[in-house]
């Protein structure tokens, strides 16, 4: 998987473009978490996560997902032996999460998933990027 950053600054707060191409399962989850982490760290409070060339998104992918939500909602990540722990889906601590985190046009496959395991109510899902920027 290739993982890299970019920074949008012409809406009306920065937004940083979490960029995913390739699989996100157990052998890149814990890469695309450490490098959300390394923008929450370096100032960015907004994130929309690209997953136009993300065919496939495993568990491990989803929890990661998730992590990240719960990184830009200004949660702690607890971690296990270097690995986040995975927490329960809570609409109430998450709902900060939704106000910060946003997806960019999901594969169909991934979508379908995101809203069978209900992260769809976490994370607004955008088609088109200046709308995406726009809802932040």
């Amino acid at each position: 998987m290739m993982i890299t950053l970019s920074v949008e600054t012409g809406g009306r707060v920065p937004v940083t473009v979490l960029h995913l191409v390739g699989e996100l399962d157990s052998t890149t989850y814990t890469d695309a978490i450490k490098k959300a982490q390394e923008a929450y760290d370096g100032g960015a409070r907004n994130l929309l996560i690209d997953l136009e060339k993300t065919p496939y998104v495993s568990s491990a992918g989803l929890m990661a997902l998730h992590t990240i939500a719960l990184i830009f909602a200004g949660q702690s990540v607890n971690s296990a032996g270097g690995r986040p722990t995975f927490r329960a889906l809570d609409p109430k601590r998450d709902e900060l999460a939704r106000l910060h985190v946003k997806l960019l046009k999901p594969q169909p496959a991934v979508l379908q998933v995101l809203e069978t395991i209900g992260l769809t109510k976490i994370f607004e899902s955008f088609t088109d990027l200046n709308q995406a920027f726009q809802a932040f």
